[in-house]
């Protein structure tokens, strides 16, 4: 059994419009994908549609509480780490820029297991903007988005464990 996001109270799936779960077994200790994972200004060296992050306060990766913000297929959004225990649980809260009743809760949690680890995001969305633009426009577009990050950052992690043992 794997452990699943910590919700806050009016982010659970069982409250949310709109909900994905994703997730994938990797052969490499939950600190190759942590690292990858906290390093959100370089997300698009292995997933292209995350190229427009920005860390602010100066700090290289995501710390907790870190406000950063993305623009994510377009829309711009600000973000703030509100989980971040190192190598297991990392979460955030998003609000779209312009669309302050439209937020988000993404979470990540990383598991050991016997051969690697065990990688899963769960996101929930609220609001107006979030209902139009994937529960209307582009249906299951969350899951898509979500499946795709999980499988480049896993052979992202792979690439970079074989990488560091032939050198």
């Amino acid at each position: 059994m794997y452990d699943k996001v910590h919700w806050p109270d009016g982010y659970g799936p069982n409250v949310s419009a709109i909900y994905a779960l994703n997730d994938i077994d990797v052969s490499v200790p939950p600190q190759v994908v942590w690292d990858l994972l906290i390093d959100a200004e370089n997300w698009s060296s292995y997933f292209p549609p995350e190229d427009q992050v920005e860390i602010f306060g100066g700090e290289p990766k995501l710390l907790q509480g870190s406000m950063f913000s993305r623009v994510t297929v377009g829309f711009p959004m600000s973000l703030q780490v509100t989980e971040f225990e190192p190598t297991w649980r990392l979460s955030w809260r998003t609000v779209v820029d312009g669309h302050p009743d439209s937020t988000a809760y993404h979470g990540w949690v990383i598991t050991a297991t016997a051969t690697g680890c065990h990688v899963l995001t769960e996101e929930t969305q609220q609001g107006p903007f979030f209902l139009e633009e994937l529960g209307r426009k582009n249906p299951g577009g969350l899951y898509r988005y979500h499946q795709d990050w999980v499988e480049r950052l896993a052979r992202a992690a792979e690439e970079h464990t074989r990488n560091t043992r032939t050198h």
